[in-house]
């Protein structure tokens, strides 16, 4: 009987590739090769259960080790000191359109910013926001926005060319 536990490695390998399919942890594959190793073993002689087991567990726990180790020197943001930053947290810095002047004492007026139109306001020391003016959000109060110039006309416009005198 003991000949034909590579039989059930392999089965046991299909299951845990396959379930990886349905999982978000990227661990079980590790496992699933873990015990395409054993089967493998079992295969070629190996006879002892107890073998068969400890190479299934130093594949597996060997590869998962790799990997993490991987996923976090070559596809983490940690080394550069950047987080990943979306919604709310990525709008500072992010530049926009006045859409709406400001108006009353804080000088409340609408940015349009991604698709997205939010209350805003001048930051400290900043002037009034007049429409069309391009800025560039400085911070985020709730659901509102302090926002600063951004200097220049957008690179877009076309230049006026300059009049022959004839």
């Amino acid at each position: 009987m003991s000949e034909w536990f590579w039989v059930l490695w392999s089965v046991l390998a299909a299951i845990l590739i396959v379930a990886e399919i349905f999982t978000s942890g990227f661990v079980l594959l590790w496992f699933g090769i873990g015990a395409l190793a054993a089967a493998f073993a079992g295969l070629v002689g190996i006879d002892n259960l107890l073998i068969q087991f400890m190479i299934f567990a130093v594949v597996s726990v060997g590869l998962t080790a790799a990997s993490r180790t991987i996923f976090i020197n070559y596809f983490s943001r940690e080394k550069t000191g950047q987080s990943l930053r979306s919604g709310v947290d990525a709008l500072p810095g992010k530049i926009g359109t006045v859409v709406s002047s400001s108006k009353g004492a804080l000088h409340e007026g609408a940015v349009k910013v991604f698709g997205s139109t939010w209350t805003a306001y001048p930051a400290a020391g900043e002037p009034p926001l007049e429409a069309g003016e391009r800025v560039c959000v400085d911070s985020v109060e709730g659901a509102s926005i302090y926002v600063k110039r951004v200097g220049g006309e957008p690179d877009w416009r076309p230049k006026a060319l300059p009049e022959s005198e004839d």
